[in-house]
């Protein structure tokens, strides 16, 4: 059902300015013109105007603003990312659907999307804000033939991709806080979480979280948040299409994740350091052993941090928590 109705809704995306017929829609999709109609009924239902003309055929004539998997199908424009996607209204984390859509075998590619999540991941367990229908809340399965000590990578690609979206859709340059955090104005606007199931020397499969602030206003998050976060409307003072952002991260994150299987973390690398927060500045990184203090470099190629210590030595950090410091604190 859900095939035919991705292909029912590419077919009218590509005849958007005119009419299709039933008949032609019929031969089309191999299904009768009765199951056609309550296709198009079911659309009606998610919030589409749909025009049904004697004699002429269908057309949409508007789209809702809403997310579901029939909108964000419509017009996504990608060969293979999010063909097959899981909507949810309300879910515990799409990371947690996700996985057990991955372990039943759901293809590469897959999209989870909620439109509230009641317990939202972040890195280390901490809990993801996910207020209804204010955000995007969504994960990605992905099948690499990579060796496993590389899916960091695809957390320092993610956050790269949704860093470039975001330069569309608000004047704040957007910075990414190593690893998996981006930035507006210094502050947390999204998030990247990356976890996967895997052998000693092969993936199963990759669950890429992101948990991205669109709509919220100030009031929308709890106390404990409100210097710590922002969203794209808190930027910008105007509300977002939150669908069309969905499209366009899931188009770029296409393109990037192809260059990166074909050329390596080379040039992730580059896009990733352009939108560093406070490369060339001095942190303290903490980390489960111990805590140092240094001036932040960059990425290595294999996507662990670089930092220079005092005495001038080059630091790689794998997993660590930064903090950042003033001049008089070194």
């Amino acid at each position: 059902m859900a095939s035919t109705r991705y292909r029912l809704i590419e077919l009218l995306n590509t005849n958007e300015n005119t009419y299709i017929s039933g008949q032609k829609l019929s031969e089309e999709l191999n299904i009768s013109r009765s199951a056609i109609w309550k296709h198009m009924k079911e659309l009606e239902k998610d919030g589409y105007t749909i025009e049904g003309v004697r004699r002429k055929g269908y057309r949409i004539v508007t789209s809702p603003d809403k997310v579901s998997e029939n909108t964000v199908l419509w017009g996504l424009g990608t060969d293979w990312i999010g063909k097959n996607m899981v909507h949810k209204q309300m879910a515990d984390s799409t990371q947690t659907i996700a996985h057990q859509e991955a372990l039943n075998g759901a293809p590469n590619g897959t999209v989870v999307i909620a439109d509230q999540q009641t317990q939202g991941k972040g890195r280390m367990e901490r809990q993801w804000h996910s207020a209804k229908g204010k955000g995007i809340w969504m994960s990605i399965i992905l099948r690499p033939d990579l060796n496993p000590g590389l899916a960091p990578q695809l957390t320092l690609m993610t956050a790269a991709v949704v860093a470039e979206v975001l330069t569309v859709h608000t004047p704040a340059n957007p910075k990414i806080k190593w690893p998996n955090d981006i930035l507006l104005n210094h502050k947390k606007a999204a998030g990247i979480l990356t976890e996967m199931q895997a052998e000693q020397d092969r993936i199963q499969y990759v669950v890429i979280g992101i948990g991205l602030n669109v709509n919220q206003m100030e009031t929308d998050f709890p106390d404990p948040l409100k210097e710590k976060a922002t969203s794209i409307r808190q930027e910008t003072g105007k509300s977002c299409h939150t669908t069309n952002l969905i499209q366009q991260i899931l188009g770029r994150f296409e393109q990037v994740y192809a260059t990166f299987m074909q050329n390596g973390f080379s040039p992730i690398k580059s896009k990733w350091e352009y939108y560093g927060y406070k490369i060339g500045e001095k942190i303290r990184i903490r980390t489960p052993r111990n805590s140092l203090d240094a001036v932040l470099l960059g990425i290595a190629e294999d996507g662990a941090l670089l930092a220079r210590t005092s005495d001038k030595e080059i630091k790689k950090i794998y997993s660590g928590e930064i903090e950042w410091l003033r001049e008089e604190d070194l």
